[in-house]
């Protein structure tokens, strides 16, 4: 297979023809994250069926032509949805349909967090040598190695998707892992939501409603301040002393140094900025403030969830699916939490798609209305099984 590197705009118009013609393009990046908010892409590895380019942005510069083009394309890779997160982020554009190798090879049976490395070797016999898991992707030039590991990363990808859908047709699965495969191209599973981006700073459980109304405030303006600075959301206020400021509810500058962990650079580039946040927290009215984190479940409670927990496994199981593609945790919390009164309720409340609705719906409901038994069998031989019905 041949391997082409490009690192000009010259050689970007050749990249975006090629794939604007490709039936389907396999893709990987290499980027870096530890010190900015968006994550700095460093390498772009596009497969074709005859060759493999390495696409160089630290000297191409923009790659929005490149984003634009794959817009229009359907792509194949493993693990696609970091990948796919960087194109969402910094270009603002998804490919039209996306292949997940990783996706396909959970609903095979091959678990759903199954490496790059061990689906090649269980599918084409072929041992990758992953010697660059840690390289430092912004070195240039790159070393052979270096190379060798990039084109590794894509050169198997349509020989992985081939395989796999053989198997997913074989096993009537093509249509689920088509459904499954959508919301990796859909623009709402990386939008976000600035409103709930409180929930994710620690001790938020602990607080009243109106801390959490300026701890949500106080969340929004620090992401606005990240992403302008392309900066890691702790390099402008850390966790800690974002809720310290909740506690604190300053209203002058001067009262910011009451924090000790509130230097004084934070204080003069986001002080304002903070003092703002609090202000708007403190007027939000009182029936538009944030609820507050619901109660732990009752011990009742805990246990349907545990038997709710079993039933699922057992579906997973008899299905030769991971149990945490099929239904979370959480989904159950929350049927134990809200009791729906149907099983359309039980579809909406959890936004399942058709195929684990399928799947889990009437059985939970069965369950919960204690039409369903669940058992053990093979005990005694050495071999248990649960099942259901």
């Amino acid at each position: 297979m041949n391997v082409a590197t490009v690192s000009d705009a010259g050689g970007l118009g050749r990249v975006i023809e090629r794939v604007r013609s490709a039936p389907r393009v396999g893709v990987d990046t290499e980027f870096h994250n530890e010190r900015t908010y968006t994550a700095h892409l460093m390498v772009v590895q596009l497969a074709f069926e005859d060759e493999v380019i390495i696409v160089d942005p630290l000297g191409i510069g923009d790659l929005q032509p490149l984003a634009d083009a794959l817009a229009g394309a359907t792509i194949v890779g493993h693990a696609l949805s970091s990948d796919l997160k960087i194109f969402a982020d910094t270009f603002g554009r998804l490919p039209a349909e996306a292949f997940d190798t990783q996706i396909a090879a959970a609903f095979c049976g091959y678990g759903l967090t199954i490496s790059l490395l061990d689906l090649v070797r269980e599918l084409t016999g072929v041992t990758l040598r992953k010697s660059q898991t840690v390289s430092d992707w912004s070195t240039r030039p790159l070393t052979a190695k270096q190379i060798e590991y990039l084109v590794d990363d894509v050169r198997y990808l349509f020989p992985l998707q081939d395989a796999l859908q053989a198997k997913l047709d074989a096993r009537g699965r093509g249509a689920w892992a088509r459904e499954e495969a959508r919301t990796l191209v859909d623009d709402e599973r990386y939008a976000g939501d600035p409103n709930r981006l409180y929930l994710r700073v620690g001790g938020n459980a602990r607080m009243n409603r109106r801390e959490l109304g300026i701890l949500r405030e106080l969340a929004i303006v620090r992401d606005r301040l990240a992403r302008e600075r392309n900066v890691p959301l702790k390099y402008v206020i850390p966790d800690d002393v974002l809720a310290g400021l909740v506690g604190l509810r300053p209203k002058t500058l001067d009262e910011l140094s009451q924090l000790r962990r509130l230097d004084a650079g934070i204080k003069k580039h986001f002080g304002k900025a903070i003092l703002e946040a609090v202000a708007a927290g403190e007027a939000i009215p009182e029936d538009a403030l944030p609820p507050r984190a619901p109660r732990p479940l009752s011990a009742q409670r805990e246990s349907l969830v545990s038997t709710m927990s079993v039933l699922v496994n057992a579906i997973a199981v008899e299905n030769d699916l991971p149990t945490t593609l099929l239904l979370p945790r959480s989904g159950l919390e929350r049927i134990a939490r809200d009791l729906p009164d149907s099983q359309e309720a039980i579809r909406e409340m959890l936004g399942l798609t058709p195929w684990r609705a399928s799947l889990v719906v009437e059985p939970l409901w069965r369950l919960l209305n204690g039409e369903t038994s669940i058992s053990v069998t093979g005990y005694r031989e050495g071999q248990p099984r649960t099942h259901f019905g």
